[in-house]
This record gives C-alpha cells, sequence and structure tokens, in this order.
C-alpha cells in the first residue's frame, strides 16, 4: 500500500527519506528495549529472590560487563565474516537462550556463566546493527538515523523500568522469561525484515601492480586515528557511567533516599526522549568536531557541578546538563565511526567503538567507587569535569584533522608504497540491500 503524496509531505522532517529497512531495525531496537525487563532487576533478583549476597550481585553484574566487551569485537568480526542479519539474528537467539537460562538457574556457577553469555550477546548485536544501518542510509543522513535509533532504545527503555515493576509482583522469573520472549521476537523480525547488507568481498588489486609486500586492508587497530577516537570516548563513557554508578552512592551518602535518586535519573532519560530528535535536528549540517567539543564540555561540566549540589533539585540540575551532552554525542560517535570504516569492515569499526563503552561499563563502576573511598566524591567530580573535557578537546581535533571524519567519506585502505587500495562501495549499500531482499 502507497501512502498518499500529501501524507509523506506531512510527516516530521526527522523521519523523511530513510529506507525501509531502517524502520524495521528500528522497530527491532525498540521491541528489545521494551521487552528488556531483566535489566532494571537483575541486582534485586539476585539478592531478594535469590537470597545471594550484594558482593555476588555486583560480581555478577560485572561478568554481564566483561561478556559486554567480547561482545562488542565478535559482533563486529562476525559482521564483515558472515553477514549483517545473521550475526544480529543469532545473537538475538543466543541472547535469549542465556536470559532465560539466568532466570531459571539457581547454582552460582550457572548463573555466573549464564550472565557471562548474555552480556555477549546482547552487545554482540550492536556492531551488527550500526554496520546495517551504515550499509542502508546514505552518510548526509547517518547522523539522524542514528539519533533515531538512540531515541528508541532510550523510550523503549523507560517503558520496560516500568513494566517490570508491574511484572515483579508476579515472580523474578516471570520478568527473564518475557525478556527472553521478548529478544527471540527481536531476531525472527530481523531475519524476516532486514536485508543483508554486507558488501560482496573487495576486489584485489592485480599482482603485478601492487607490491608483494602490501596489505590487503588496513585492520583497525593501525587506524591511528580512529583508534585515538576510540581512546577519548573511553574517557567520555567512563565519565557518563558513573551517573548509574557512583551518583547513587553519593546521594545515598548525603541522606537522599533510593527513591530521590530515581527521579534525578528519571530526568535523564525523559530529557533524551524529549530532546533527542530536535537538538540532533538543531546541530544537522554543523560542524561535528565542534558537537562533540560541546559533548564533552556539557558531560564534564555537568558532572563537575556535582560537587556544589546540596539538594535533589540541585543533582537534577546537574543531569540536565550532563544529559545534553549525551545527546549531541550519541548519534555523533557512531556516525563518526561509520563514515570513517572502509565498507568491509563497518561491522569491525563499530565493534572496537563499541568497545569502548563496554570497557568503561566495566570500569567505571570500580573506579569511581575507589576515588570516592579514597580522596571523596569533590576529588571524584573533579576528575570527571577534566577527563570529559580532555574528550571533548580530543574528538574534536581528531575529527577536525581528517576530512573523511567530517565528510562522510571513509579513509582509502593504502598499500605499502601509499597507493590506494580498491574497496567495496562507500555509500549507502542499496544495491546490496535489495539483493539482500531478493535472496
Amino acid at each position: 500500500m502507497t501512502c498518499p503524496a500529501g501524507a509523506r509531505l506531512r510527516a516530521p522532517a526527522a523521519v523523511r527519506g530513510l529506507p525501509s529497512a531502517f524502520w524495521w531495525i528500528w522497530l527491532s531496537v525498540l521491541v528489545n528495549w521494551i521487552g528488556g525487563f531483566a535489566g532494571p532487576m537483575l541486582a534485586l533478583s539476585l539478592t531478594a529472590g535469590r537470597g545471594y549476597s550484594a558482593a555476588y550481585a555486583g560480581l555478577v553484574m560485572s561478568l554481564v560487563g566483561l561478556g559486554g566487551i567480547a561482545g562488542t569485537f565478535l559482533g563486529g568480526a562476525l559482521a564483515d565474516r558472515i553477514g549483517r542479519r545473521t550475526t544480529m539474528f543469532a545473537a538475538h537467539l543466543w541472547t535469549a537462550a542465556s536470559m532465560v537460562l539466568l532466570g531459571v538457574s539457581g547454582e552460582a556457577g550457572a548463573v555466573a556463566a549464564s550472565a557471562l553469555a548474555m552480556g555477549l550477546g546482547a552487545t554482540a548485536v550492536r556492531p551488527a546493527m550500526q554496520a546495517s544501518l551504515t550499509d542502508l542510509v546514505p552518510p548526509e543522513d547517518r547522523q539522524r538515523a542514528f539519533a533515531l535509533n538512540y531515541w528508541a532504545l532510550n523510550a523503549g527503555g523507560a517503558i520496560a523500568a516500568v513494566l517490570a515493576g508491574l511484572m515483579v509482583g508476579h515472580g523474578y522469573t516471570l520478568v527473564f522469561l518475557a525478556d527472553g520472549a521478548a529478544t527471540l521476537l527481536c531476531g525472527i523480525l530481523v531475519l524476516a525484515k532486514v536485508p543483508e547488507t554486507r558488501p560482496a568481498p573487495a576486489e584485489r588489486p592485480a599482482a603485478s601492480s601492487a607490491p608483494a609486500s602490501a596489505p590487503a586492508s588496513r585492520p583497525v587497530h593501525r587506524d591511528g586515528s580512529f583508534m585515538l577516537f576510540v581512546l577519548m570516548t573511553v574517557l567520555f563513557a567512563v565519565v557518563f557511567k558513573q551517573g548509574s554508578s557512583t551518583l547513587p552512592v553519593v546521594m545515598t551518602r548525603e541522606g537522599h533516599s533510593p527513591e530521590m535518586y530515581s527521579l534525578v535519573s528519571a530526568a535523564n532519560g525523559l530529557m533524551v526522549v524529549v530532546l533527542q530528535i530536535p537538538l540532533t535536528r538543531l546541530v544537522s549540517g554543523r560542524s561535528r568536531p565542534m558537537v562533540l567539543l560541546a559533548a564533552g564540555l556539557l558531560l564534564g561540566w555537568g558532572f563537575g557541578l556535582t560537587m556544589l549540589a546540596d539538594s535533589v533539585a540541585a543533582f537534577a540540575c546537574t543531569v540536565l546538563i550532563w544529559t545534553l551532552g549525551e545527546i549531541l554525542q550519541a548519534p555523533a560517535g557512531i556516525a563518526v565511526t561509520a563514515d570513517r570504516a572502509p565498507a568491509h569492515q563497518r561491522g569491525r569499526y563499530q565493534g572496537m567503538y563499541g568497545g569502548a563503552w563496554s570497557t568503561a561499563a566495566f570500569v567505571a563502576p570500580v573506579g569511581g567507587g575507589w576515588v570516592i573511598d579514597q580522596w571523596g566524591a569533590t576529588t571524584l567530580w573533579t576528575l570527571c569535569a577534566v577527563l570529559a573535557t580532555t574528550a571533548g578537546i580530543g574528538c574534536a581535533l581528531v575529527t577536525g584533522r581528517h576530512k573523511d571524519f567530517r565528510t562522510g567519506r571513509p579513509s582509502p585502505v593504502r598499500d605499502g608504497s601509499g597507493t590506494p587500495l580498491p574497496t567495496a562501495s562507500s555509500g549507502p549499500g542499496r544495491g546490496t540491500a535489495n539483493e539482500g531482499n531478493a535472496s
């Protein structure tokens, strides 16, 4: 059924012009996060539900993060080797099974193994999904597309938190089973509706025209400029993760109830849902280095001002400041990665970028807690301001120096003599998408 022309014209500018396959991926993200019931209840299910200690619950949470680090790299490599759709489906299937096992297991070893497996599968989906979106969406629309995806993630997560609270009255096992079912539904949706977009293998230059020592391609870890960008992202992410790890500790130590922290945290999610799309439209077409610089400054000094907060309202104000930095950085960072990557390595590049966030999720709680115990909250918030400011300046310098970071044209892969090697098309990949549909 074709929409009338008038209906298309009335569609908001933020959603116009994106391919239908994008919207199927977007829907799968929304369903996945609306069905993410287990996340908010994992620690409680282990302590209140199964009687484990808080220390063991913390270990299990760390294992989820550890699995996530491995999953980002594995998912990126598989997306480039066996395909984006295949990797997404397999990862969703793996995650659904791990989620069910995590919900029904009673023995400590089985719980730990299931948590590790769940973290691996859940993050393996992301680089494959982001690579697929990069294949499908033309460079000028990518930042907008990633912003819409980030909106779906946050909106779905907010709904999931409410639904999980309602479901837990019927037992924690139901929460995990429902989460597993929703994850399986995402996998089926991807398999049925999302085309395979992995580009065909790039043609190699003839032996007579290329040096014998010429590499077939530049590995992502040898892209020095991109790796510097990833390092700056780790700094940014470590600061951002303090909002869910050390901020509740600081607030409760200052006499505020967990319910008050929940309200402050809800302000973050609400702002993302309300402002993500309009703010992304506002900065669309503007200097990406300046957007990333602003993101670092807002995040850093939002957390830095936390040292002055003496009431729930003051804490909420600081959250509103650093949330603006989150909103600016989230789509811009993924878009930088998408634009930098050669078409045949988009999964690996997205895996490396996702690895920055997974590493921060593993390191930030431990590091932030250690700083608080050793030197106090004021030192922590000062360090947050310094680290995020450094990340913003570093990202601005890296993206400002290289044209392909700013224009959506990936860097050419070069041989040993500096001659560009042929690669698969770096465009939107619509031809490949159509072939995937045909198959």
